[in-house]
């Protein structure tokens, strides 16, 4: 029989409930039993019985991404779906939906049901999504129900924009039909000359073009208008520009089935960070002005965007030592958004603690329906133990990747132990 867990005496955020103060949780077959006041449980006599004291630590729900890449199948040199679920672990996820830009691409049952079996290895619950089009060309769509059969918890060809607005509206159809999320990347390619980089002063510097705003913001509208006319429920991905976020903004007002989600580095970097990091600052889409920048947070205090994502898009180290135009776009992100998260929204005042939890958390878990993003009786014991304030060094990663500009950076929020279905699956010592 299983030892039953008993956490006692940390500070628990319920990011579900929005409730919060200090509590004691009792874990049994993978579920949290009891969550009471700090108290002598009878249970503590118990021979099968763990106890774990986090006297001045926080307790909350494990992190859910829904957006990450893990590069697996076909470019696991990069990632793979073990080494990319340990980094979640560190970085305290318990749920993170990988995304289909893989080789095969996940367009197909098998690839879905390979992707599946090889995240239940993980010790954390890794979903797959599954494309929105064929070999995600643009041209035909999925077979969306032998997907969803095969576990699709969304469709998205991320990555790549559904140029075609008749196919959108195809997709649209089917996805409502179906109640699934379209999740979708909103970069119209015709109008990019050089990926990767804002179209600004320091595209301009560099002698590149880079990547318009009005790229995003055509997307977006259009997008947004194809949903509402044919009742699909989308989100769109890693926002980038405060034009976007005013359009998002005015649609939710009268449809609640848009959704969106920011980056760490779309909320703490701008395009001027290309100076100082080079190809580590390189991403799709491209780190924008400091206006779209506050635009993101105002978005993400006002409840414009439900999640925060970290679009972790692993690279070797020598493709990132490429010159700014071939080098490859993304940087890792799921061992530093929180403490991200933290030092950004939580220490100027932007959000709470219990604010920022619910946009990690249970936000895309609600937008998704997730079993997950709370600390209840009767829920998954999916669980993070973190101190706030405690800052550590970026100087590894379990990731196979190392792509980051905050390497080498002092970031406040240490992460002690993540648990999921009331097993560990980081400690930190």
């Amino acid at each position: 029989m299983k030892a039953m867990l008993l956490i006692k005496n940390g500070y628990v955020m319920d990011p579900a409930g929005g409730t919060e103060g200090k509590k004691d949780i009792l874990i049994a077959d993978g579920k949290i039993r009891k969550l009471t006041e700090p108290m002598f449980h009878p249970e503590e006599t118990r021979e099968n019985i763990q106890i774990m004291d986090c006297e001045g630590l926080v307790i909350s729900a494990g992190l859910v991404d829904a957006h990450v890449h893990f590069r697996d199948p076909g470019q696991t040199c990069k990632e793979d779906i073990l080494t990319g679920a340990a980094a979640a672990a560190k970085g305290g996820y318990t749920s993170v939906v990988m995304m289909g830009n893989t080789s095969p691409h996940m367009d197909n049952a098998d690839t879905l049901a390979y992707v599946s079996e090889k995240g239940k290895r993980t010790g954390i619950h890794c979903y797959p999504c599954g494309n929105i089009t064929m070999g995600m060309e643009g041209k035909v769509l999925t077979d969306f129900a032998e997907l969803e059969q095969a576990g699709a918890v969304l469709f998205t060809d991320d990555g790549k924009p559904v140029l075609s607005p008749e196919l959108m509206r195809q997709a649209c159809v089917k996805s409502a039909a179906m109640h699934k999320i379209l999740s979708l990347h909103e970069e119209n390619p015709e109008c990019i000359t050089e990926n990767g980089i804002n179209a600004g002063m320091v595209a301009a510097k560099m002698g590149l073009r880079g990547s318009p705003r009005q790229a995003e913001i055509s997307m977006v509208e259009r997008d947004i208008r194809i949903a509402s006319e044919t009742g699909a429920e989308i989100t769109i991905q890693h926002i980038s520009t405060a034009e976007a976020v005013a359009l998002i903004r005015e649609a939710r007002k009268t449809n609640p089935r848009i959704h969106a989600e920011a980056t760490p580095h779309h909320f703490t970097l701008t395009e001027e960070a290309v100076f100082k990091f080079g190809t580590l600052a390189k991403m799709n889409p491209p780190l924008r002005s400091e206006n779209d920048r506050k635009a993101i947070i105002e978005g993400l205090c006002d409840g414009t965007i439900e999640m925060i994502a970290t679009d972790h898009a692993p690279h070797a180290a020598m493709e990132k030592k490429k010159s700014f135009s071939e080098a490859p776009s993304g940087i890792t992100g799921l061992e530093t958004a929180f403490s991200l998260g933290i030092r950004e929204l939580v220490q100027p005042g932007y959000l709470t603690l219990l604010q920022l939890l619910q946009r990690m958390s249970f936000g895309p878990a609600a937008v998704y329906g997730l079993d997950a993003g709370c600390v209840q009786e009767g829920h998954p014991a999916d669980l993070v133990i973190f101190h706030p304030a405690q800052e550590w060094k970026v100087d590894s990663f379990l990731s196979k990747a190392s792509n980051s500009p905050f390497w080498g950076e002092r970031l406040p929020g240490i992460i002690y132990e993540t648990i999921c279905g009331g097993t560990t699956v980081y400690h930190r010592f």
